[in-house]
């Protein structure tokens, strides 16, 4: 069965998954970018190869999102999985479902970060990293090779994104603030592994040593480090400044009150106003 790692993009969903990554696919807890290859991203290419072998259309892949996941759960293990997808319904078709889907990992953050975030991953302008996320229909995907859609991603705004997933009925989620992340993290990952074991009746006891090492070794000083170092596949390549942009960019540094410009701060809080209340953001 599935545990999806469920976020709008650039929310920490990276770190999350090294995090569990770390701590359910290695020894000691000790972090190396191999082992995020244990939890892949979802919809990807690779999944829907047995079905078709085109993917000329955006939604060329949600004909097959039930037979993909289906598939992957032939193995009888629990299976993890990254998505920025929404919990969505294409042309009648479900994103996931109760019969491939066990529970969810969902990692929010405050979107006014986000926005900077947005920002530079994509290097966009602020007004048009607002659009992106208020976009209902807004996907994403590798521009790798034109017109091949085998990894898009409906993300949709991202009210309606977080909405979609806080408010399944079909499993169980546990939400995660980036920020309660950042602040107490061996705090936040404990709870996230007693999660994980209890919907799927994991008999293993906590191991703390190796969640501190898990801790440790995913912080974001030494992700972006080991990123200087060896490079990073999920960065982005810039056809601006011919080079790949750091994927590990500010992390909690990023702080919207001292980033963006004052000008835009009354607009930003306007879009946001209703969520930032229901999430207790200030």
């Amino acid at each position: 069965m599935i545990i999806w790692i469920a976020s709008y993009p650039k929310s920490g969903n990276t770190w999350l998954r090294a995090l569990i990554s770390s701590y359910y696919f290695s020894k000691s807890g000790d972090f190396n970018f191999d082992l995020l290859e244990n939890i892949e991203s979802f919809p990807k290419k690779k999944f829907f190869l047995k079905y078709t072998k085109q993917f000329k259309a955006p939604t060329s892949t949600t004909y097959y999102w039930d037979k993909a996941q289906d598939e992957l759960n032939v193995n009888g293990k629990l299976n993890f999985l990254k998505t920025h997808n929404s919990l969505c319904n294409i042309n009648g078709n479900n994103f996931t479902d109760s019969r491939n889907t066990l529970g969810c990992i969902y990692i929010i953050r405050d979107p006014r970060n986000i926005l900077t975030s947005i920002k530079n991953h994509y290097e966009l302008n602020y007004e048009d990293s607002l659009s992106f996320m208020l976009n209902k229909k807004k996907f994403i995907y590798g521009h790798y090779v034109k017109d091949d859609f085998g990894d898009i991603q409906f993300i949709g705004s991202w009210k309606d994104h977080y909405n979609s997933w806080l408010n399944t009925k079909m499993f169980t989620v546990k939400l995660i603030k980036y920020e309660d992340l950042v602040q107490n993290t061996f705090k936040i990952f404990k709870e996230t592994i007693d999660f994980i074991n209890r919907i799927s009746g994991g008999k293993e006891s906590f191991d703390s040593v190796k969640a501190k090492n898990s801790v440790d070794s995913t912080s974001f000083n030494n992700l972006k480090s080991r990123e200087l170092k060896e490079g990073f596949s999920e960065s982005i390549y810039s056809n601006k400044k011919n080079k790949k942009l750091n994927f590990f960019n500010l992390g909690p540094k990023n702080d919207w009150k001292i980033i963006v410009p004052k000008k835009f701060h009354d607009k930003i809080n306007y879009e946001f106003k209703n969520d930032l209340k229901f999430i207790n953001y200030k």
